[in-house]
């Protein structure tokens, strides 16, 4: 039976964690609009260059050279901007991932220990009943750890696979820039 301290304390641990992960998606935004902002800023000044440079071109070779030399920054650009984009992501859920595994691990504490209260108070005959109801708990443990290890290397698997989509597109748009700069040459 929880005490009135007991239930007190734990809305407080339940407060408290609710604005510790409110925290960590404002800083998650945060950093998505400074990216964001980055970003903008960036290509408003490299449009005003590239427009600068484009009213004084007088020969359409070199207009094409400017366009060609204006695809490749841009799609590496493209890229890591996607690689900034999912490290925030990345960084916000491992945050939330972190405060919900305390949760679980403070949580099975707890259970343990009611039922452990629970056993000592048992009456005679009960053993039965008592082992049944602690063999379901650890299977009940195994199964999260076990879905745990299984998202964890998802997660492992998801991030090597963008981190090759990512290598390929960026070597994908150099050999074509320089396909493009050998055809304007």
């Amino acid at each position: 039976m929880l005490t009135a301290d007991q239930v007190i304390d734990q809305q407080k641990n339940l407060q408290a964690s609710w604005f510790g992960l409110t925290a960590k998606a404002f800083e998650g935004y945060e950093k998505l609009v400074e990216l964001n902002l980055q970003v903008a800023k960036t290509a408003l000044g490299e449009a005003a260059e590239t427009a600068q440079q484009a009213v004084t071109i007088k020969d359409p070779q070199e207009l094409w050279a400017l366009q060609t030399a204006l695809l490749q920054p841009s799609a590496e650009k493209a890229v890591a901007y996607s690689r900034h984009l999912y490290d925030i992501a990345t960084s916000t859920s491992s945050e939330f991932v972190k405060l919900a595994e305390s949760q679980v691990a403070d949580a099975q504490v707890k259970f343990g220990t009611v039922v452990d209260n629970a056993t000592r108070n048992a009456p005679a005959g009960t053993e039965n009943a008592v082992a049944l109801v602690k063999s379901a708990v650890a299977a009940a443990n195994n199964a999260y750890e076990s879905l745990h290890k299984a998202a964890k290397q998802a997660t492992d698997i998801a991030e090597s696979n963008f981190n090759a989509v990512t290598s390929t597109a960026v070597k994908a748009t150099q050999t074509a820039a320089r396909g493009a700069k050998r055809a304007t040459a």
